[in-house]
């Protein structure tokens, strides 16, 4: 059943997020940018210096450029949990592995 202004979906645990492979010269060619409201407050990134700082950040903006930017979209991300390494704190859920 889709019911596109109703959230009925699950829960999504990603992990080994610190893997994450982006071809060609994305690595060091793509910017994020973020500004903070105040005068000369622009902030750019690339891949490279997130994955440093915080790896699971890459996926976390790529799932959050998927999906609408409505308040829908806003509750959809927060049942989005992304983690760096193997191991998560979700094992008393019993989440299902699904491979792709």
């Amino acid at each position: 059943i889709f019911t596109p202004h109703v959230d009925c979906g699950d829960f999504v645990i990603i992990v080994n997020a610190d893997k994450v492979v982006l071809t060609g010269n994305k690595e060091n060619a793509k910017i994020y940018t973020r500004f903070s409201g105040y005068v000369g407050g622009k902030q750019v990134d690339t891949p490279r210096k997130i994955r440093a700082r915080r790896p699971e950040l890459l996926l976390e903006l790529a799932v959050k450029g998927m999906v609408p930017h409505t308040r829908l979209g806003r509750q959809q991300m927060t049942k989005l949990k992304v983690y760096a390494g193997a191991s998560h704190p979700h094992e008393a859920q019993q989440p299902t592995a699904v491979t792709l």
